[in-house]
């Protein structure tokens, strides 16, 4: 399952109050706030009522929960790479959705000034300076996105270039349904290679930890 270029799809243009009150969506569709008004950071601290969301480019998109394959696949991964850090008394940290990272753009840090937030299914942290109390400031060294339906075109284009645009070494895509996982890894150009597509029962590298390897038949068992 090789990374196809996907053209972005058109959002909402709606109106918006004056103190850029989050709209009522449905998961998965992004709402884009009127010309010459973004979402930041700072707005999507204020949306206190529980829902899960994304911000990209100041525009902002309401996730769903995630299906039982979905969180299995997601555990299995974490547990293994969790294991290994601590056996090898590492200092990265792996945490899992919900968990806030925050990409800034050239060096604009301040939350009104940040307009793409992800929540990752996991992300391994070894910067922990990144670390702080309100999630990860600056790219992860590995993310994996465990596809769903309302979010496939999403993580193969938007998500991809934001990743490889901001220094994630590895970027995984498990597809459940499929029993597989795409692996791309950043190159010495910044950009990311072609990917390769893992399936069946082989056993996966993780690249940015030499040793440790994770099997799909595991992974992917009924």
């Amino acid at each position: 399952m090789k990374k196809e270029k996907i053209k972005e799809e058109k959002v909402i243009d709606d109106k918006m109050s004056s103190n850029l009150q989050e709209p009522s969506l449905g998961y998965g569709v992004f709402f884009q706030p009127t010309k010459g008004s973004l979402y930041t950071y700072k707005d999507y601290l204020t949306w206190a009522d529980g829902k899960l969301r994304e911000l990209y480019n100041g525009m902002v998109m309401t996730l769903s929960a995630p299906s039982s394959r979905h969180a299995l696949v997601t555990s299995t991964i974490l547990s293994n790479i969790s294991w290994f850090i601590k056996k090898r008394k590492g200092k990265c940290k792996v945490v899992h959705a919900p968990f806030d990272v925050r990409f800034p753009k050239e060096g604009q840090t301040a939350d009104d000034q940040i307009t793409t937030v992800f929540q990752p299914d996991i992300c391994v942290i070894c910067d922990l300076s990144k670390i702080d109390e309100r999630g990860c400031l600056g790219a992860p060294d590995l993310i994996v996105e465990v596809q769903s339906p309302s979010t496939a075109k999403f993580d193969m284009d938007q998500k991809f270039h934001v990743y490889e645009s901001s220094g994630v070494k590895e970027y995984w895509v498990a597809f459940p349904k499929e029993k597989a996982i795409t692996v791309f890894i950043l190159q010495e150009n910044g950009r990311y290679d072609d990917g390769t597509a893992y399936e069946y029962d082989v056993k996966i590298p993780v690249h940015i930890f030499q040793g440790l390897e994770i099997d799909l038949k595991d992974l992917f068992e009924d």
